[in-house]
């Protein structure tokens, strides 16, 4: 996916007032699953996509009258490289249980029901693989969970989960 060691940092400052747009910055970088390294820097991993989302995150805050910089850079370190990863892992691995805990539950829900949150959580396995720079075991679980809610009574085949 992205260039050995190769990260897209965004160094930003935003105006206190009015915290709308403090919060506006905050759920885009959420969104995008950001590596938080200090207060007002942020990184991913390198690639085309990361990079555009980035500087199109860093024009929207000098729109909102802050400042902000794009930087491609590697770390000093395997060892803090990984220690970003696997921080970056674990916050996708909390939304996969998370998933993976919906679809147990939902799995004993009236066939309605479980239509719906197969749905739901079929669209929620795409929007946290969106920013899952680093997989970790639990996405499978989670897929495979979703893909079984599907077998039971949806209507939907398995191969219509998003991976």
């Amino acid at each position: 996916m992205s260039t050995a060691g190769q990260w897209v940092l965004l160094a930003y400052r935003i105006p206190r007032q009015p915290s709308t747009l403090r919060i506006t910055v905050w759920r885009k970088l959420d969104r995008l699953g950001v590596a938080r390294l200090g207060d007002g820097l942020v990184a991913l991993p390198a690639d085309a996509r990361t990079r555009e989302q980035i500087d199109w995150i860093a024009e929207e805050i000098g729109e909102m009258g802050g400042s902000s910089t794009v930087w491609l850079a590697a770390a000093g370190s395997a060892a803090q490289e990984r220690a970003i990863a696997a921080e970056m892992r674990a916050a996708r691995a909390a939304e996969y249980r998370a998933v993976l805990e919906q679809a147990e539950a939902a799995a004993r829900a009236r066939p309605g029901e479980r239509s719906r949150a197969w749905k739901r959580l079929q669209a929620e396995l795409r929007r946290i693989g969106r920013r899952d720079y680093f997989p970790p075991a639990e996405r499978e679980a989670a897929q495979r969970a979703v893909r079984t809610l599907a077998g039971t009574g949806t209507g939907a085949g398995a191969g219509e989960v998003a991976r």
